[in-house]
């Protein structure tokens, strides 16, 4: 027997026979998978869709397929846990392997994983070995209990946990007995209290209520809400709940319908329900939206207040996913897009953060930094103009909803004819309405301004105008915006083939040139062309002209912008104008005067965001530090009081165009990229973090500037750089996701470490 096998089985053997004090689950078993496995093993992305967050992920195992496919060429079946099969066996059903059970007399999978990383471990604050691949991009390997030995003679340094500083003796030990124990799950659901059961059932009430603008409304909220972490204002910390469609009516157990999409045909009578959201919560998909008793009151007060009637209710099926406008037209666009409004941070959030944006592929359609602003509702010909709406609707639909792969070319051709005979039209119609002033842009409550951030192969979104003016902003309508969501969210499939995720991606494309040509009529008419051909640049040209509908270049505008630079001065006065609804001013990165700091922080922190300053905002060619730092970098900074500051870095590079879905690395602009320096945890994956005292940020900073070669860049590293081998990476990588929590409580989430880089 090999010695591994031998060695393997010896364990097995002792610590069956070993009489441990009996181990919890809940109590000593899941707070070891929260602080040291979920940061790699959740959500769709987790390594051979390994779920630790969870007794039902754990007790769900393992499977080599990856879920994150954008080669396949058909659609694989949908694994989401606790929706699609509900216990071991039913996954076993589903292709998924124990982790937790001995195998011809070997130990657990995850126990065998565990002593292999156990066994070697990494030097403390050394980079990783070369040639240990590391990030989202190496392959799964997901070895069945029979192929382990050859696995581990093969990989020794690939043990659990991965690449990073491991598991303490007693965790370790706890972990071993408990598999030893035969890995029991005690785990209960958490059920609502009091206060929330009550608010659960007025939302259920309201989401049930009889009748055909009822049911019509419940089922566009449904498909608004799908993705959200709903949460009671008020309520329990940590309490979060989705809304579900369920076989069973309210104040009897859910039982969830799992259809791939939440607009396909659930089949049979359903009922909404409000589920609440077990498992650990993790950042990258905690897409939160506040609901209570005013919320109620805005719900009913938008959808039916005014007199409208349903002739007859929508069903299922392609061309109803494919057009949410012809879907829900009888709802006032008014009401629909208002509501999108109220809360828009969440909509691009989904969007932005949600399940469509992993994967270079899928965000490569966007900036790396731009705002986004919309249009008020009150001055959007969609919502005012019924003749115009009615010519326009039929042109709304999105792709994707046919996945043939060979029709793909032939059905991305009709989509953007469809989509560029709409841009025709509206641009007609604008252009017979009054020119767009101020009054024109939304700005109803603190939602009405965003900054988007994209890291390579990840994105976030935050209320408030943060960075240097960008190089673009979008303007979005109503019609922008439901379609952006829909295609991106409602329609997405996660699980989908190469055909209808390129469908979905090409399209996108061409909402982004929407909101950029829509914002353009906020510009003079003679700046447009020189400003289009600026984020369009080289290859891009060709682009607009393969795909793209001619902007308007001779309807004025109602703006009066001053001086040489039209966008700066709209951008300028934008800042200006709407400084009460601006939820962050950056006084770090969009420095004015001699102080270049947040006012009401402490004297300590403003010498920290006046150091910090010195970094922000500026080109790589003059600051070529920036060409080796991470997409997204985390300082950790400790005051003299003992208390600490978290400053996210965010690297933004710059592009020749974002037009094309392959060969992104040919349109970097390197010397051109800049940095974005702001208080709090900007990113969901950090790729690196330094900690530093509040004495050493001068010293920081200055060797930042100084370095202009790698080894120069590798000295600060050493000096202040948190590696994953760090002996306090662990302390220091959850003090990010505990600072959220002591900032911002509801968005609390544990953070993902797969792109935690080997610097």
């Amino acid at each position: 027997m090999p010695y591994r096998a031998l060695a393997s089985a010896f364990f097995l053997f002792i610590y069956g026979a070993a009489q441990a004090e009996p181990i919890s689950y809940t109590r000593n078993v899941q707070p070891i998978f929260t602080a040291k496995c979920v940061a790699c093993h959740a959500c769709y992305d987790s390594p051979c869709q390994l779920n630790l967050g969870s007794a039902e992920g754990v007790s769900r195992g393992a499977n080599k397929q990856p879920v994150y496919d954008g080669t396949r060429t058909k659609a694989q079946e949908t694994t989401r846990l606790f929706l699609d099969a509900h216990g071991a066996d039913a996954w076993r059903n589903r292709g998924f392997h124990s982790v937790l059970q001995p195998k011809d007399g070997q130990a657990a999978l995850m126990a065998r994983m565990l002593e292999l990383g156990h066994e070697v471990p990494f030097e403390a604050n050394a980079k990783l070995p070369d040639d240990l691949a590391i990030g989202i991009s190496r392959e799964n390997q997901c070895p069945l209990p029979g192929e382990f030995e050859q696995f581990a003679n093969k990989n020794p340094r690939v043990g659990m946990p991965f690449a990073v500083t491991g598991l303490s003796e007693k965790e370790y030990r706890t972990l071993q007995d408990w598999l030893a124990q035969g890995a029991p799950v005690d785990e209960q659901a958490w059920q609502p209290g009091a206060a929330e059961a009550r608010q659960v059932a007025l939302w259920e009430s309201l989401l049930n209520a009889p009748g055909a603008r009822e049911e019509l409304v419940s089922r566009w909220l449904y498909e608004h809400l799908f993705l959200a972490h709903l949460y009671f204002e008020g309520g329990e910390a940590g309490h979060f709940f989705q809304v579900v469609r369920s076989r069973t009516p309210s104040g009897q157990p859910i039982d969830p319908i799992a259809t791939r999409r939440p607009n396909d045909d659930p089949g049979i009578d359903f009922h909404y329900r409000l589920w609440p959201i077990q498992g650990v919560i993790v950042h990258k998909t905690h897409i939160t939206y506040p609901l209570s008793e005013k919320k109620l009151a805005r719900v009913r007060e938008l959808f039916f207040q005014s007199d409208w009637q349903v002739e007859a209710l929508p069903g299922y099926g392609p061309q109803r996913r494919a057009n949410p406008f012809e879907t829900f037209a009888a709802i006032p666009a008014q009401a629909r897009y208002q509501f999108m409004l109220d809360n828009a941070e969440y909509f691009v959030r989904t969007f932005i953060r949600g399940p469509v944006c992993r994967g270079q592929i899928a965000t490569d359609v966007i900036r790396d930094n731009f705002w986004t602003f919309f249009q008020a509702p009150e001055h959007d010909l969609y919502i005012t103009n019924a003749a115009y709406r009615e010519k326009t609707t039929p042109l709304l639909a999105l792709p994707g909803q046919i996945d043939d792969l060979g029709s793909m070319l032939g059905l991305w051709r009709a989509y953007r004819d469809k989509r560029n005979q709409y841009e025709d039209l509206r641009q007609d119609a604008y252009a017979k309405a009054p020119a767009p002033s101020w009054s024109h842009i939304w700005a109803g409550n603190d939602n009405a301004l965003l900054s988007i951030f994209r890291q390579y192969d990840s994105a976030s979104v935050r209320k408030g105008l943060l960075g240097e003016i960008p190089q673009t902003l979008w303007w979005m309508d109503y019609p922008l915006l439901e379609r952006t969501y829909y295609q991106l969210v409602v329609n997405f499939d996660v699980y989908g083939n190469v055909s209808h995720q390129a469908q979905t991606r090409l399209y996108f494309d061409l909402i982004r040139n929407g909101a950029e040509q829509n914002f353009l009529r906020l510009l003079p008419p003679d700046a447009r062309t020189a400003m289009l051909d600026d984020w369009y640049q080289r290859s891009g040209k060709l682009k607009q002209w393969l795909d793209y509908q001619p902007i308007d270049k001779h309807t004025p505008t109602g703006l009066q912008l001053a001086g040489n630079d039209p966008k700066r001065a709209f951008a300028e006065a934008l800042l200006q104008r709407y400084a009460d609804l601006n939820a962050r001013p950056d006084p770090i990165n969009r420095c004015r005067t001699a102080h270049c700091y947040r006012a009401g922080v402490d004297s300590a922190r403003q010498d920290i965001d006046q150091t910090l300053s010195r970094l922000a905002s500026r080109p790589a060619a003059g600051l070529p530090v920036i060409g080796m730092l991470p997409e997204a970098t985390l300082l950790r900074v400790e005051l003299p009081d003992g208390s600490r500051e978290i400053y996210s870095v965010l690297r933004n590079r710059a592009h020749s165009n974002v037009a094309f879905m392959l060969g992104e690395s040919l349109r970097y602009q390197p010397t051109l990229d800049t940095l974005t320096i702001y208080p709090g945890v900007l990113s969901s994956y950090p790729n690196f973090m330094f900690n530093l005292k509040a004495s050493e940020v001068g010293g920081f900073v200055a060797a930042l500037e100084q370095a202009k070669d790698a080894a120069a860049f590798d000295k600060v590293v050493e000096h202040w750089g948190v590696r994953r081998t760090h002996p306090e990476f662990w302390r220091y990588f959850h003090d990010l996701s505990r600072y959220i929590q002591e900032t911002e409580p509801v968005e609390y989430g544990e953070l993902d470490m797969n792109r935690y880089m080997n610097l």
